[in-house]
């Protein structure tokens, strides 16, 4: 059966990916689903659990409400429970079983945001795509809703988007984005995600060009060009050349008012080395191992919902297992989560852990690849 995973795991879903991108925003964010599961979606894949406060709660969606379609209790509480909390907007997604039944979440969203006058939408999610798809809209929609014209800042900046730990984990690897960027002369309008708020979210518009770090940040970033005509730049910044190259183009970008893909021009392709895992992390990862080492590899993008406009001809998007088992056979050497070495029979596996993949597992493993961790991990690729 295609899909199917007998040895792997799965990334966490569109439901958890919502959770993650508006967790700290102030906002009010409800799953619709059966009482029990929200750790589901937030303990196993969320760091910022147990020592940052938020408001995720669950409908307690029951086996007669899912049959009867009772929305009226569903919008009662959340009415009930935003007059106590005040939350800043209130967001409304879906687990698999509304999904099957057919429950109208924005219609729920309208009805919450007219009762209680708080800003309220919904999400679609339904529990079977990844984090990607269900924090990519969540982003896009508070950025639709909350961002503003703005005049731009007199020195150089840019908006960075996508920054959620389930892909940079929280062992200061954003920190050091921001710091790598002010330390070339950029600075950092607004970032979209962690250690983020509402008012960044309104001057978004503010920034002379976007880095969009991760694929959840797309969306945001073809609005952002659509709405306010800012140019986005895709990459993070690992290595000093591609570091280098990353800025030249986010001045390039913001000059030409045109979107720039520096991942053609950057990478050397072929099946020495084999990247697993996002498409835009692992790009990047494979752009900055052939500059600075001058070593071939391809990208496995393994989550079916990253972006593919960065994948070149000879890397794959696959998720099924076999199909991932036979791709990993054509390279002598993989970079992979943990979790995919049991279907690796190579004898080279490199350990990058990720944590909308094998949650906190490993996340004591997991490195800051900007300045020196990559110039630790890049030692360890056989070539």
């Amino acid at each position: 059966m295609n899909l199917t995973a007998r040895i792997i795991s799965v990334y966490a879903a569109d439901i958890s990916g919502v959770c993650s991108a508006l967790y700290e925003y102030g906002g009010m964010t409800v799953i619709h689903d059966a009482s029990g599961c929200n750790s589901t979606y937030t303990t196993h894949d969320e760091p910022r659990w147990y020592d940052t406060d938020s408001m995720v709660y669950i409908s307690a969606l029951t086996e007669n409400d899912a049959v009867m379609g009772n929305d009226e209790k569903f919008i009662s509480d959340l009415c009930d429970a935003a007059g106590k909390l005040r939350p800043a907007f209130i967001a409304v997604c879906g687990s698999p079983m509304p999904a099957m039944t057919g429950v109208d979440l924005e219609a729920i969203a309208f009805d919450t945001g007219n009762r209680t006058g708080i800003p309220s939408f919904a999400v679609r999610t339904n529990g079977m795509h990844s984090y990607i798809s269900g924090a990519g809209r969540a982003f896009e929609s508070i950025a639709v809703m909350f961002s503003e014209p703005a005049k731009k800042s007199d020195a150089f900046s840019v908006n960075i988007l996508g920054a959620t730990p389930l892909d940079l984990s929280l062992n200061g690897t954003l920190g050091s984005i921001k710091e790598l960027l002010r330390a070339n002369g950029i600075e950092v309008n607004a970032c979209l995600g962690m250690g983020s708020s509402l008012d960044e979210v309104k001057r978004l518009s503010a920034a002379h060009a976007d880095l969009v770090i991760s694929s959840a940040g797309k969306l945001t970033a073809e609005y952002l060009l659509k709405e306010y005509g800012i140019p986005y730049v895709i990459g993070i910044p690992f290595g000093g050349k591609f570091s280098e190259r990353l800025t030249e183009a986010l001045r390039g970008s913001a000059a030409s008012g045109k979107c720039t893909d520096i991942f053609k021009e950057c990478r050397k392709t072929g099946y020495d080395i084999a990247i697993v895992g996002e498409s835009i992390l692992s790009s990047s990862l494979a752009a900055a191992l052939s500059l600075e080492k001058d070593i071939s590899a391809r990208v496995v993008e393994s989550i079916g919902d990253s972006d593919m406009s960065v994948l070149l001809d000879t890397d794959i998007s696959a998720e099924d297992e076999d199909i991932i088992e036979k791709e990993l056979e054509r390279s002598h050497t993989v970079i992979a989560d943990p979790l995919f070495e049991p279907i690796c029979r190579k004898p080279h596996f490199i350990r990058l852990p990720h944590e909308a993949f094998s949650g906190r597992c490993f996340s004591k493993e997991i490195p800051n690849l900007i300045g020196t961790e990559l110039d630790k991990s890049i030692e360890k690729v056989k070539v």
